[in-house]
């Protein structure tokens, strides 16, 4: 049997198992997981409105993503106020939602009425407010979302038996797959759709161009209609199975603590701060969210809250390590040609493979720890990386040259998409899985977003890590005066091999030595 069988195999035997397994209660938080994955459809408009109308750096956008994933940080707080207010989680839903369509308006104002915007507010406030008001509205809908998935899943089977552990951790398993799927066929959505969308782009004036993406913001607008629908289709019980919440008072204040130091050292004027705000942020976040999951997690079993910190450790340095930072994509446009045509093509094959790979690869990544499943995914990235090194190094001109232009720089590229889109999202199942079965039944949206809290941290690290890899290696995309259509700004991705090696490297080196040091000290995860 080779490979290609192998696979099939395996796609058609996860497809067979999720049918099986399937319940119609999955269907409501999987609709707000799919609006989850349609948020991408802003993503190509957004990425080349950046790079062609808003002067703005590398760096400062890599320190802005570090600002936008803070929402993901606060899951804790937000997820224990789920947990209280779970008969009002219709209406979090909706403010979730809200939140999503302001934000999506200003984007919308940017393109459309700059002028009008600017006398309020500069177009760089206006673009940091909606770049933190898009998170939080996903954040608050996701983290209902994954409190609904837990009562989803039946604790009794078609007699009315109680589910045995092991058929209980398969009904979870698969509920927290097909909210990754359901995830990723947003997404794929979102790709099939741009590729119509921008199909003849090249064509366009710079005007025509950005009316497109006028429409693609107004367009989006239909994202939170389709989350809120899947709160209009919920059944689920106004109480939980474990009782009702009791508020969690160190938790509580903890995280108001932990909120008001963010926001505060993001708004103190002290030079320091504006010079070292993130890491302080950053290192004080860390601290204050491993005291409350400390204490929030005294009553679990000793051995349950091993494995809960070692999973949450090794997951946490595999989800740190840097990237290249936008420099990539704006390279991967100026150099390699990749426009937005091309850009959404690559796009929907990352997904349509992430959405196959959910299927073929779930049995093996419910079968593995964290810990194997990290070191085969970190090693996977590192030959991943591989293409796209050379190609900094002019391999797509060789190859070019030798196959007599059949294998270029988009067919490297789309062979690299094809090979690292399912890896992604296959680390947390397990995870997640475990959550779903062993927290207790009245705090599952509180611990599934306390371990998302500290795993969307690394986020953060990640972005810092880009932060200083832009600051070392210095990539700059050319920018021109929109008037008189001058370069204000000359484009410079000389340093960009350097930056790419380095990123391949701590890929490998940060989740292999974590891993290591968790099974010196005797601890085994999920």
């Amino acid at each position: 049997m080779n490979l290609f069988q192998k696979l099939k195999m395996r796609f058609s035997h996860g497809a067979r198992d999720l049918k099986n397994n399937w319940q119609w209660s999955y269907l409501p938080p999987m609709m707000i997981y799919f609006a989850a994955g349609i948020q991408g459809f802003t993503g190509i408009a957004g990425t080349f409105f950046v790079k062609e109308h808003l002067n703005l750096s590398a760096e400062f956008l890599a320190s802005l993503a570090f600002w936008g994933a803070m929402p993901y940080v606060i899951k804790m707080p937000i997820g224990h106020v789920v947990d209280l207010l779970w008969r009002f989680k219709n209406w979090l839903v909706y403010l979730g939602g809200a939140l999503m369509a302001v934000s999506f308006l200003i984007f919308a104002g940017l393109i459309s009425h700059l002028s009008a915007m600017n006398h309020y507010a500069n177009t760089q406030t206006w673009f940091v407010l909606a770049t933190l008001l898009l998170p939080m509205g996903f954040v608050l809908q996701d983290v209902v979302a994954d409190a609904m998935t837990v009562e989803a899943v039946p604790m009794t089977d078609a007699l009315g038996q109680p589910l045995s552990d092991e058929a209980l951790h398969a009904a979870h398993t698969t509920m927290q797959t097909l909210g990754r799927i359901a995830v990723m066929s947003g997404a794929l959505f979102v790709a099939l759709f741009n590729i119509w969308l921008f199909s003849g782009v090249e064509a366009l004036t710079q005007a025509q161009k950005s009316q497109l993406y006028l429409r693609v913001y107004q367009g989006s607008l239909a994202i939170p209609l389709i989350s809120v629908l899947g709160i209009w289709l919920w059944r689920g019980g106004e109480k939980r199975l474990g009782g009702e919440t009791k508020p969690n008072i160190v938790l509580l204040v903890g995280s108001a603590v932990f909120i008001a130091f963010t926001v505060g050292m993001g708004l103190l004027p002290w030079r320091w701060v504006q010079q070292y705000g993130q890491e302080v942020v950053f290192i004080g976040s860390l601290a204050i969210l491993i005291f409350l999951i400390r204490n929030l997690t005294t009553k679990l079993p000793y051995e349950a809250k091993q494995t809960l910190w070692a999973t949450a450790v090794v997951i946490f340095m595999f989800r740190a390590v840097p990237s290249a930072g936008e420099g990539l994509t704006w390279w991967t446009i100026d150099v390699l040609g990749f426009d937005q045509h091309f850009q959404a093509v690559l796009s929907f094959i990352s997904y349509a493979l992430t959405l196959a790979g959910l299927f073929a690869l779930r049995g093996w990544a419910a079968n593995r720890s964290v810990q194997s499943t990290v070191v085969w995914l970190s090693v996977a990235q590192l030959i991943i990386a591989l293409p796209n090194i050379g190609m900094s190094m002019g391999l797509h001109e060789w190859t070019a040259r030798m196959t007599g232009g059949v294998v270029d720089a988009r067919f490297i590229g789309i062979a690299d998409t094809a090979l690292e889109s399912p890896l992604a999202q296959i680390a947390m199942i397990p995870m997640l899985a475990w959550i779903a079965q062993t927290a207790p039944p009245n705090l599952k949206a509180t611990y599934f977003a306390v371990m998302a809290s500290f795993t969307n941290l690394a986020l953060s690290a990640a972005q810092l890590g880009t932060k200083y890899l832009n600051q070392i290696f210095v990539l700059a995309r050319e920018v021109r005066d929109p008037v008189t259509q001058q370069i204000t700004v000359a484009a410079n991705y000389a340093d960009l091999t350097p930056t790419l090696i380095w990123v391949a490297g701590l890929g490998l080196l940060i989740p292999i030595l974590t891993i290591g040091v968790v099974r010196a000290l005797g601890l085994k995860s999920v």
